[in-house]
């Protein structure tokens, strides 16, 4: 079987900060061959939140973009939530971590963690379903 690898160069961005945290990570691990999969999943105060994993390569179906030998891996369905997003890290007082800034999210809760989607929302709040975003007291 033949892996087929999709390559995406304009669907995420990456930070510099971002790729020099992640080539930093897989130095720290001894894994300087793999790749940073971000994902979303069910979950969190929003409804979905992110996810972020080292894997040595991509599956034959996610999406790859890579910046400066850094490479990330997506899969479809998570694709559907963070086209055009950029990934960023940024270092503060209070701590580090990964940011995403998401155009697909109507809303996020206050660390940042999870979100509530643009499409769906609407309905959504109509039908009086869920407390998305600025409830978790997590800002």
């Amino acid at each position: 079987m033949e892996l087929v690898e999709q390559t995406a160069t304009e669907t995420i961005r990456l930070t510099d900060s971002a790729v020099e945290t992640v080539r930093n990570l897989l130095v720290q691990k001894n894994v300087p061959d793999h790749g940073l999969r971000v994902f979303v999943a069910g979950g969190g105060c929003s409804g979905l939140q992110y996810g972020m994993a080292l894997e040595a390569e991509p599956r034959s179906y996610d999406h790859v973009v890579e910046k400066d030998g850094i490479k990330v891996f997506v899969d479809p369905t998570s694709m559907m939530y963070l086209g055009s997003a950029t990934i960023d890290y940024e270092d503060s007082i209070m701590g580090g971590g990964f940011k995403i800034e998401n155009p697909n999210a109507a809303s996020a809760c206050g660390c940042g963690s999870s979100f509530k989607p643009k499409e769906g929302a609407e309905a959504a709040q109509q039908s009086g379903g869920g407390n998305f975003g600025g409830g978790c007291g997590c800002g």
